[in-house]
């Protein structure tokens, strides 16, 4: 990917890939590039400030995967089902931030249902749906925040648990 940069670190509770993101677009290859990894059971968390790019994110991952429908913010009905076009994962794309408990207010939605055949993708679900699995993949995307135009972002993706150990995450730049 044009112009990212990542490093792999270890981190104490799984691996740590940070990236430089520098458009709306490379969030987008971002995403197409982090499917690649992705397999049925495997739960993707998105924290980041508002408009930081969660949904671009998801976007990417939603044509990486080959789900139909338009991946757009669930914020108003917050979960959305993209089945798969082929023979993938479908992806169930959630959109926290109005639900302020933990996993208990999060119940109704059936995610530990939905896991282990889906690609669960939650933003703002930090604090949230840890409980789900031990193995989780943890996205962080930080920008410039106030009255600003730039559209650098950089991103910490760690991969926690077992699932993840071994993962080589700067693949997430080639």
């Amino acid at each position: 990917m044009e112009d990212i940069s990542a490093s792999r670190v270890p981190a104490a509770d799984g691996v740590t890939a940070r990236l430089t993101v520098n458009s709306p677009e490379q969030m987008r290859e971002l995403g197409l590039r982090l499917a690649k990894l992705l397999r049925a059971g495997d739960l993707v968390m998105l924290n980041g400030e508002l408009g930081a790019g969660k949904t671009t994110l998801t976007r990417g991952l939603g044509e990486g995967l080959g789900v139909r429908g338009a991946v757009t913010s669930p914020t108003f009905v917050i979960a959305r089902v993209h089945p798969s076009l082929g023979d993938g994962p479908p992806l169930v794309h959630v959109d926290a931030y109005r639900l302020g408990g933990g996993l208990d207010e999060m119940e109704d939605l059936d995610l530990d249902v939905s896991l282990p055949d889906s690609v669960i993708v939650v933003e703002w679900g930090e604090g949230k749906v840890e409980e789900l699995t031990d193995d989780r993949l943890h996205v962080v995307i930080h920008r410039a925040v106030g009255d600003t135009t730039d559209e650098v972002r950089h991103v910490t993706v760690t991969g926690i648990g077992r699932r993840w150990a071994a993962a080589d995450l700067t693949v997430l730049t080639a």
